[in-house]
């Protein structure tokens, strides 16, 4: 299993490239002249970027106020830099886990690849997964949230009626045509 460890990494940030809705999103670990790139979906985007607050919110409250968890992103660590050239995906990701070490006052991710592809003639089932690991401080994670959520929030539109991304061929909103979340087709 190729382990691919950042602790800490110089640059960690997630990126998107290609027009909305027909976007790829990766996140992207560098450190010490390596490079690792990482292909996920936008909702796992999404869902990291909110697990990281919250994590964060949880230990600051847990501590007292003791943990040095800042509220906000601090300016320094704001990067809205392009993901780094050449691209190259090293993996997938499947599962991913957030972790605070109390004693090193930082938060561990980690992505680990899809194993186990049905598509995949070749796939050794006993095969271990590939796993980015990255160990950052708390004010680099608030900074990781902020470039997360506004490269997620960077693509279409939401319907206001339905929520579902606007497409500029058009949208057919299902609140608009008859359909009621809470009934069972027949």
């Amino acid at each position: 299993m190729p382990v691919f460890d950042y602790d800490p990494p110089e640059r960690f940030v997630a990126g998107a490239l290609g027009q909305p809705g027909a976007r790829h999103f990766f996140l992207q670990a560098r450190a010490e002249g390596r490079l690792t790139t990482v292909a996920l979906e936008k909702l796992q985007v999404a869902a990291l970027a909110g697990r990281l607050d919250e994590l964060l919110d949880e230990v600051q409250r847990l501590s007292g106020g003791a943990a040095h968890v800042p509220a906000l992103a601090p300016a320094d660590l704001t990067d809205d830099a392009p993901l780094d050239l050449p691209l190259s995906e090293d993996f997938r990701v499947g599962t991913m886990a957030l972790a605070w070490d109390a004693e090193k006052s930082q938060v561990v991710i980690e992505a680990q690849e899809i194993v186990g592809d049905e598509d995949d003639e070749d796939d050794d089932d006993t095969a271990d997964p590939a796993v980015l690991r990255v160990r950052i401080s708390a004010g680099a994670a608030r900074a990781f949230t902020q470039r997360a959520l506004q490269i997620v929030a960077a693509g279409r539109p939401p319907c206001p009626l339905c929520g579902q991304p606007l497409d500029a061929a058009g949208h057919v909103c299902v609140r608009l045509n008859g359909y009621r979340g809470g009934e069972a087709a027949s």
